[in-house]
């Protein structure tokens, strides 16, 4: 089978999710066009633009068997300039959804990016949605922006991408459920200038956090979780992971003034390896997150061993028990609290089982709504 894979905003959780497909089934021909995960209003709006003519164009006027796309591929409008493309099969990928997108003080409100959500959704044959929250956020407010329409409103255009949609999360990498890499030899070397130098023993709270540090992944709630726990006389140390910007919220330095003698690691982890034995040797797993879709790193993180605590909110509940939810920041500590008492205590900190979203698994899935969309 022939594929075109279109990427038209290729962020690292799309590169991850595309890599692990193309991966998983190498008898077919996979051709992939991308395009540099920058310029966020000009690549959503302009990526018909740039694929529709010159080589992209070539590329697309072969004959295909299937199309995968993300939801960030401006497809109605691809499929306008590119008419060959037109009568192949074609699935979207929604990691998320612009409705539910957290704007930042800043930005420009348009409601461009959610119309383009809208758009491709209907001009695709099958969409795919890591989680139910993000399908059914996506046809919440589709439904309210079209009652913001002055006149002319379609009708059952919601009832339309429920029924061609699915929800399939981005599988787990089959390396992650390896066990084997627990005998390895692991010691605290990746630790951060000035860190705490104890040794994190069992009296000794690990927890780990790792996102982009920007705006909506609430340092704000992580700098008040932290000051509780120090309060409350919690023996504790933090892993404090993820990639920095130029722009990131001033609370990451606030941590790291604060609590310096709480951290172990702070800052990025270039090594994949490095960061997985991090989290198989961190008690907790804490999300802090105002927006998230599937959180794949919560859910790696508790497949190596992690207990996870995460908000009662966005995708977290579907995926998560009761026990793992926290409602606000003062619950976070008051579980965070127990925790520590259990483990002081010697007893093993409660788990999630995540074995139904491995690679093995999913991947079938995806195959059987591949083959079914293609043979219709």
């Amino acid at each position: 089978m022939k594929v075109l894979l279109l990427s038209a905003y290729d962020a690292d959780s799309h590169k991850r999710w595309r890599e692990g497909l193309v991966k998983a089934f190498p008898e077919w021909q996979w051709t992939l066009l991308t395009l540099p995960p920058r310029y966020f209003s000009w690549r959503i709006r302009g990526n018909s633009l740039s694929w529709g003519r010159g080589k992209p164009a070539q590329v697309l006027k072969q004959g295909w068997d299937l199309i995968v796309a993300t939801s960030m591929t401006d497809l109605s409008a691809l499929r306008g300039l590119v008419p060959e493309i037109v009568g192949v099969p074609t699935v979207v990928y929604f990691h998320e959804n612009q409705f539910a997108y957290p704007v930042s003080s800043d930005a420009f409100r348009s409601i461009e990016p959610q119309l383009l959500n809208i758009y491709t959704a209907l001009a695709c044959d099958l969409v795919l949605f890591n989680s139910e929250y993000n399908r059914r956020t996506l046809l919440e407010g589709t439904e309210k922006l079209l009652k913001r329409f002055p006149d002319c409103v379609p009708q059952g255009v919601c009832e339309e991408i429920k029924e061609k949609s699915r929800v399939l999360p981005v599988p787990i990498e089959d390396i992650v459920f390896d066990s084997r890499a627990n005998d390895e030899v692991f010691s605290w070397s990746c630790r951060a200038e000035n860190a705490y130098l104890g040794e994190a023993g069992e009296d000794t709270l690990i927890i780990s956090w790792a996102a982009r540090w920007e705006y909506d992944k609430g340092a704000d709630r992580l700098l008040e979780i932290l000051r509780g726990l120090k309060a409350s006389n919690v023996k504790f140390v933090v892993n404090l992971m993820g990639q920095s910007f130029r722009n990131s919220p001033t609370e990451f330095t606030q941590i790291q003034e604060e609590f310096a003698g709480h951290l172990l690691i702070f800052g990025y982890l270039e090594s994949a390896k490095d960061y997985r034995q991090v989290l198989r040797h961190s008690h907790i797993f804490l999300s802090t997150a105002y927006h998230e879709f599937q959180g794949l790193a919560v859910m790696e993180a508790a497949i190596l061993g992690a207990t996870p605590l995460v908000p009662d909110e966005q995708c977290y509940p579907e995926f998560y028990p009761k026990p793992f939810l926290y409602s606000s920041c003062s619950d976070a500590i008051l579980k965070l609290e127990s925790m520590y008492l259990s483990l002081s205590s010697g007893s093993k900190l409660k788990k999630v089982d995540f074995s139904k979203f491995s690679g093995k698994v999913m991947w079938a899935e995806y195959r059987d709504q591949f083959v079914s969309l293609v043979n219709k």
